[in-house]
């Protein structure tokens, strides 16, 4: 009498293996198994995707293109996003936003421009204040 069942053998796809990935700004590390033949930017995705389901902050959004991973053992490059984890030989990463290009500073700060002149928070308060004064 068989007390088990014997698991089908199945072609291997590669090894698998528990990465920590430390998103700057936040509390701790984000834990989860890969396959060695991933590509950085699966884990990158993976990495969103598991940060945003446990409610972490601050929050990151989905876009994995606006993000780099990093080895901190292996130099000061990003890694990229082409490349399979398990060539990298380690298993810790630290996930940052890339920096931002003067485009994305020049559209940040003309909806800024638009937005300040439909209403500030002084104008705001002034107008609530004015409001107090002549209900006296």
């Amino acid at each position: 009498m068989l007390l088990y069942k014997q698991k089908k053998s199945q072609p291997s796809k590669g090894n698998r293996f528990l990465v920590c990935v430390t998103v700057l700004g936040s509390a701790g590390p984000i834990r989860f198994v890969v396959n060695e033949n991933e590509l950085v930017a699966t884990v990158i995705d993976t990495a969103l995707k598991s940060y945003a389901r446990e409610g972490r902050l601050p929050i990151l959004g989905s876009d994995l293109n606006k993000f780099m991973l990093y080895c901190p053992i292996a130099g000061t490059e990003a890694l990229s996003p082409w490349e399979t984890i398990g060539s990298v030989g380690v298993r810790n990463f630290m996930l940052c936003k890339k920096p931002q290009t003067t485009e994305d500073s020049d559209e940040v700060e003309k909806s800024a421009m638009s937005r300040k002149g439909s209403g500030s928070w002084r104008a705001w308060f002034h107008k609530s204040l004015s409001l107090k004064i002549s209900s006296h």
